[in-house]
């Protein structure tokens, strides 16, 4: 069932049954209008007119009793919290990720990312509760410009997700995701609007192109 979809995630999703995914881990464009160094951008990162939507559908493919991780950008965090509280989630934990080196530099050095865990329903508390403060490994953004390290997923993804759950990824970029869920032996769903960034991640996951739904 593992696959990575081309195309508009607020198209894809409606085809997914209600309640069919065991857990979602994903990274949202910030809406900060980032290029990196080389130019390279991500597709609707300046307005959050797709966020209700988007988050509202998550809510509904996850099973009862779940939990969802989503990175956001912290300057957008009263449209990501307004998002999730209409769609149904709680919010009942946040992340923050140490880095060893800044990303960027204003009126301070940014050496952290951070993600809420939501929670859909009333799951079970895991066995064996994750620090709040994880550390973090700069992944090189070699196939997408905001790649999250597959070695800080993993822990969340074997946490938060039953074993040979599904694992959903709605903003999949270059698959990092579906690439810890793999390791984690869980299946995985993604979807991803750019065609560039699909690419990569198909080719990271070898797995063949999945046109049947396409933006």
């Amino acid at each position: 069932m593992s696959r990575i979809v081309l195309g508009n995630c607020l198209e894809v999703m409606p085809t997914f049954p209600a309640g069919s995914v065991d857990f979602i881990l994903t990274d949202p464009p910030y809406l900060v209008n980032y290029k990196d160094r080389s130019g390279r951008s991500i597709a609707n990162d300046t307005a959050g007119d797709w966020l209700g939507p988007a988050f509202a559908q998550m809510h509904r493919v996850l099973r009862e009793d779940a939990f969802c991780v989503s990175f956001y950008g912290w300057q957008a965090v009263d449209q990501f919290m307004s998002a999730w509280r209409a769609a149904g989630f709680r919010i009942v934990g946040h992340l923050v990720f140490a880095k060893t080196y800044s990303s960027s530099s204003r009126f301070l050095k940014y050496q952290h990312e951070s993600a809420y865990l939501l929670a859909k329903g009333r799951p079970a508390m895991p066995s064996a509760p994750l620090p709040d403060v994880l550390p973090w490994q700069y992944s090189g953004n070699r196939y997408h410009p905001t790649q999250k390290p597959v070695q800080c997923l993993r822990p969340l993804v074997e946490s938060f997700s039953p074993a040979r759950g599904i694992v959903l990824d709605p903003f999949a970029g270059s698959g990092s995701t579906c690439l810890a869920a793999r390791e984690s032996g869980r299946r995985f769903l993604g979807i991803e609007l750019d065609p560039k960034y699909h690419a990569a991640a198909v080719a990271r996951l070898g797995q063949r192109i999945d046109m049947r739904i396409a933006a």
